[in-house]
C-alpha cells in the first residue's frame, strides 16, 4: 500500500527520501498521522549549503520585507489554529484546547519578532577621542541551525524561526522526529510566504543523523537546542570545535512552595495546573511541591482529590484533561520511576497506573507521592510525566533551601499572601523564572524565557533578549574629513 510522504523542504524545493518516518498517534496507535521523509547527512549538508548561499540576500533585505514575512506566517497559524492544532494534539498527545492554543500563540510570535524587526536600533556616540564618531549596531550572524523538542513542536520551533529571520539569519530546522507535522506545516506556510529560497530549510530525521550532521557542520554559525541535558552538553562541545555559538534549554526539576498561608484554593489550582497538565510533559511543570507544616495535610487531601479527578483520556476526547503520554518509551520511563519512588520509600497517594481505554495508547494516571525527600532520585532526576511528590516543610526559610537545592533551575514558584516572602522568594529563588501566586508552567513570548544551572546555557530567549543570541555587534569608528 503506497502512502503520500511529506517532504523535507532544501532550498524552496519539496525534497524526498528513501526512507520515512511513520508519525503515530498516542492516543490511537492504530492512527497513523502521516508519513514524512526522513533526510540523510547530505540532505542536511545540503540544506546548510543553500543557507549559506541565501544568507547574502536575506541579511540584507528591507526590514518591511522581513516584516510582512513573519506577519504572514503568523496571521496564517493564527487563522488555521483550530486545524493545525488538532494535528498537533494528534501527534504529540495534548489535548485538543492546548493544541490549538499552541498553534495561535506560535503565530504571535511571529507577529511579534515581525514587529520586532522594526526595532532593531543602533548606537551613536562620541569617542573619548576629539572629533571621533562611534556608531554601534547589530548584524545576522549566518546560518542558525535549530533543533527542537517533541513537547512543544511548534511553539518552541515558532519562538526559534521567528527571531532567527526577524534578525537576518538563514535558518535549517530539525524537529524532533516523533513529531514531524507541525514543523511540515509550519515549513508549508514558510514556502508560500515570500521568503527567498534557502532562507529557511527543514530536515526532517533522527538526531544520530540530521541533528549531528547540523551541529558539527563548520558552516553553522549558532546552534540553538532545546532538549536533554546529555544531548545538550554534546552540542555543546561540538559548537566550540567550530567556535560556533550555542544555546541550550535543557532539563528541570521545578519546584512550588506552598506556605502555611496560602489561599488553598489557588494553591491546589496552582500545584494541579503546573504539575499535571500537558501530561506533564513540560519543562516548566513543578513536579517539586514543597509544603508547610501547618497547611500540609489539608493541601494533601484536596490536592489528592483534585489529582484523582482528572479526566485521561484521547486527546481530542471531549472532556479530556490529560492526554496520552508521547510514546511507549516514555510511558515505560514513567512506570520505572514510579517504582524507584517507591523503592526509595515515597508513598503513593493516587494513580500512577497504566490504563486501558477505548483506543490503544500510552496512558497513565497522573500520580501524587507524599513523604518524600529531596534526595530522592524522583525529587533529583526529570521525569517528564504526569508525577509529582509532596516534600514536607518547617519553615519558609527551610522551603527555601529545598527549593534551591537542585541541579537545575527554570522556573520556581511560592503560593502565599505574605509580600515580605513574595519578594524574598523572586530575590533568592535560584531560577531564571519566578512565579508568585501561579502556576510554574505558563510564560509570556516579549519577555525574557531560560533557566540557570543544567536547565540554560547561552543567551535568553524569546522578547527583545532574543536579539542577544542572533545578532553580533559591530562597533564603527569613523573620523570625518
Amino acid at each position: 500500500m503506497s502512502h503520500e510522504i511529506f517532504q523535507n523542504y532544501i532550498n524552496g524545493q519539496w525534497v524526498g527520501s528513501s526512507a520515512a518516518i511513520e508519525n503515530i498517534n498516542p492516543s490511537d496507535t492504530s492512527d497513523i498521522v502521516g508519513h514524512y521523509a526522513k533526510a540523510s547527512s547530505e540532505d542536511c549538508l545540503a540544506a546548510i549549503a543553500a543557507a549559506n548561499a541565501a544568507f547574502a540576500d536575506w541579511s540584507k533585505s528591507g526590514l518591511e520585507q522581513r516584516k510582512q514575512v513573519l506577519d504572514f506566517i503568523g496571521a496564517e497559524l493564527i487563522a488555521r489554529s483550530a486545524e493545525i492544532g488538532e494535528i498537533l494534539a494528534r501527534e504529540e498527545g495534548k489535548t485538543r484546547a492546548e493544541g490549538v492554543g499552541e498553534v495561535y500563540r506560535s503565530g504571535q510570535f511571529f507577529q511579534y519578532y515581525g514587529a520586532e524587526a522594526l526595532r532593531l536600533m543602533g548606537e551613536n556616540t562620541q569617542s573619548v577621542r576629539p572629533g571621533v564618531d562611534v556608531e554601534v549596531h547589530r548584524e545576522a550572524l549566518g546560518v542558525v541551525g535549530i533543533v527542537t523538542p517533541w513537547n512543544f513542536p511548534m511553539a518552541v520551533a515558532a519562538w526559534k524561526v521567528a527571531p532567527a529571520l526577524a534578525y537576518g539569519n538563514a535558518v535549517v530546522l530539525k524537529p524532533a522526529e516523533l513529531v514531524p507535522a507541525s514543523a511540515w506545516i509550519l515549513a508549508d506556510i514558510i514556502s508560500r510566504s515570500g521568503l527567498p529560497a534557502g532562507a529557511f530549510n527543514l530536515v526532517m530525521g533522527s538526531g544520530r543523523d540530521v541533528g549531528e550532521t547540523l551541529c558539527t557542520s563548520p558552516d553553522i554559525q549558532a546552534v540553538t537546542f532545546t532538549g536533554s541535558v546529555g544531548v545538550g552538553r554534546h552540542i555543546a562541545r561540538n559548537a566550540i570545535d567550530n567556535m560556533a555559538r550555542v544555546q541550550l534549554e535543557m532539563g528541570s526539576k521545578n519546584a512550588l512552595v506552598v506556605l502555611d498561608d496560602a489561599d488553598m484554593d489557588t494553591a491546589v489550582n496552582c500545584a494541579l495546573a503546573g504539575g499535571y497538565f500537558g501530561t506533564g510533559q513540560k519543562c516548566t511543570a513543578s513536579s517539586r511541591i514543597i509544603v508547610q507544616s501547618g497547611i500540609h495535610d489539608a493541601f494533601v487531601e484536596k490536592l489528592s482529590a483534585a489529582v484523582s479527578k482528572l479526566v485521561v483520556g484521547h486527546a481530542l476526547g471531549e472532556g479530556s484533561q490529560i492526554g496520552p503520554v508521547v510514546d511507549a518509551r516514555q510511558l515505560q520511563q514513567n512506570l520505572d520511576y514510579m517504582q524507584i519512588a517507591k523503592d526509595e520509600g515515597a508513598e503513593l497517594l493516587v494513580g500512577g497506573e497504566r490504563l486501558n481505554l477505548d483506543t490503544d495508547g500510552f496512558f497513565m494516571s497522573p500520580a501524587l507521592f507524599v513523604n518524600t525527600t529531596n534526595q530522592m532520585r524522583i525529587n533529583r532526576e526529570e521525569v517528564f510525566g504526569p508525577i509529582a511528590c509532596v516534600i514536607k516543610v518547617d519553615s519558609y526559610e527551610q522551603a527555601l533551601e529545598v527549593s534551591n537545592d537542585s541541579d537545575f533551575g527554570l522556573t520556581s514558584g511560592i503560593i502565599t499572601n505574605s509580600l515580605h516572602h513574595a519578594g524574598h522568594f523572586k530575590r533568592h529563588s535560584q531560577s531564571g523564572c519566578v512565579m508568585v501566586n501561579l502556576p510554574t508552567a505558563g510564560t509570556d513570548y516579549h519577555v525574557p524565557f531560560g533557566g540557570r544551572k543544567n536547565s540554560s546555557y547561552g543567551p535568553r530567549e524569546q522578547g527583545s533578549s532574543a536579539r542577544e543570541f542572533y545578532t553580533i555587534v559591530k562597533t564603527n569608528y569613523s573620523k570625518p574629513y
